[in-house]
């Protein structure tokens, strides 16, 4: 697997949140990560958050909300509701779209965020749309590459289908987005993708750096004999229920490619971040359960200590 890990612990002072954080450097994608815990898309803005909780130290990276050409408000209200194995949301892709991202959101990221390792998620309806938006931001400072949102069901042309559930689609994306950019590409996959090794090496196979595993699972809560509890209806379930699903999909990936794999599904302690590390994953990422506690990514990466291997 291409990428190097440092293995060395190295003692940070307490931070917001109590305790002192020990963690191990890894190396990817060029980069140094002073640990393997990043905040997941959609779960930390563009990083505005993050300063208010924790310094920025105390987690490895983050990846932005997904960026898309232009602004989206999002789905119809509520967006969010918890059931007893986690959540289920259906926010839209709500962004201020890739101008207001390139003149206010990546200034104010370099500005606060420092050396903090950046991916920015990119989204889109069409193919040329991820390429339009990853050639407008390329030339700004301040992030280390993409993730590419392949795994939402944004395609109205694939009749709501995700991009990476349909081959031909996902290699027309990359297709286009490669020659756009020599910043490292992650692309993020699906859970319920019946062959998730098949499309992970067709993604390296175009291109891709890294492979991301996975979104959340398409579910659906009644609110009412006729009515969801979603203003969408359907929503993407994710939380403690779907580890078992991310784990499997991360065996499945890492064992198909030659690529770092990022693992996020249910992680809510170090526990559950070790066993991705074991599964094969390179770095994780904590999406729900910063929702649950703001500082979830900063204990996690406290808990996971220096165990990275």
């Amino acid at each position: 697997m291409r990428g190097a890990v440092e293995g060395k612990a190295d003692p940070v002072p307490g931070r917001p949140g109590g305790g002192s954080l020990v963690s191990s450097a890894v190396e990817f994608f060029g980069t140094r990560f002073s640990c393997p815990v990043l905040l997941a898309s959609g779960t930390c803005g563009f990083g505005e958050p993050v300063v208010d909780v924790m310094a920025t130290d105390a987690v490895g990276g983050l990846v932005t909300k997904s960026v898309t050409v232009e602004p989206r408000w999002g789905n119809p209200a509520p967006r969010v509701a918890e059931y007893a194995g986690g959540m289920l949301n259906s926010v839209g892709l709500a962004n201020p779209g890739v101008q207001a991202v390139r003149e206010d959101k990546l200034p104010w990221i370099r500005r606060h965020l420092g050396a903090l390792p950046v991916f920015v998620s990119v989204a889109g309806a069409r193919s040329e749309e991820y390429a339009r938006v990853v050639g407008e931001l390329d030339g700004e400072e301040g992030f280390l590459g993409f993730e590419l949102n392949l795994s939402c069901p944004n395609d109205s042309h694939l009749g709501g289908r995700p991009f990476c559930l349909d081959p031909e689609a996902l290699r027309e994306v990359l297709q286009l987005v490669r020659p756009v950019t020599a910043r490292p590409l992650l692309v993020k996959l699906a859970p319920n993708d019946p062959d998730i090794a098949a499309t992970a090496a067709l993604a390296v196979e175009c291109g891709a750096d890294g492979v991301t595993a996975i979104n959340t699972l398409p579910g659906f809560l009644p609110g009412g004999p006729s009515a969801a509890r979603l203003g969408a209806g359907r929503g993407g379930v994710s939380g403690p229920a779907v580890l078992p699903v991310g784990l499997a999909a991360v065996r499945e990936v890492a064992a198909a490619v030659d690529v770092p794999v990022i693992g996020v599904g249910g992680i809510f302690n170090g526990r559950d971040a070790r066993a991705y590390l074991d599964a094969g994953a390179s770095l994780v990422q904590v999406g729900t359960g910063s929702f649950a506690d703001p500082r979830c990514a900063a204990r996690v990466a406290r808990e996971l200590g220096g165990a990275v291997r």
